[in-house]
């Protein structure tokens, strides 16, 4: 009934190893994801203001000036949203429609150390969409 216990070289060890390998994958994904996920927040919060921007110029009285108003309301979210200050701002009335067009570039470091970095392009034309052109 007793049996002897063989030992494989192969069998042994190596959890050691495959922790670290499993704890550096994560703290990877971790950090490329604490560097990415507020750039692109901010991306999507820019994309918001400058749709409803566009949509509450065409609201406004006739006696203000569409373009600077829309222009003056995205501006002031550029600082709340980290934008670079070399971003494209391009406001343009077409008739009654106003489109209003924001392009610029971030480099995020995805590795550690600035190994690998990721150039997030942020370039977007809002137009009015809704009850408003009806």
């Amino acid at each position: 009934m007793n049996k002897a216990v063989t030992s494989h070289a192969s069998e042994r060890g190596g959890a050691g190893l495959k922790l670290v390998i499993a704890l550096s994958v994560v703290f990877l994904a971790a950090h490329a994801g604490y560097n990415y996920i507020p750039v692109a927040y901010d991306a999507e919060s820019v994309k918001t203001e400058m749709n409803t921007a566009v949509l509450q110029g065409l609201s406004l009285p006739g006696k203000l000036n569409i373009v600077d108003n829309v222009k003056g309301r995205i501006q002031r979210t550029f600082a709340t949203n980290n934008v670079p200050p070399e971003a494209v701002l391009e406001v343009k009335q077409n008739g009654t429609n106003v489109t209003a067009r924001v392009a610029y570039q971030k480099q995020i470091n995805i590795l550690p150390f600035g190994i690998y970095r990721y150039n997030y392009v942020f370039d977007h034309t809002a137009t009015p969409t809704g009850f408003l052109l009806k």
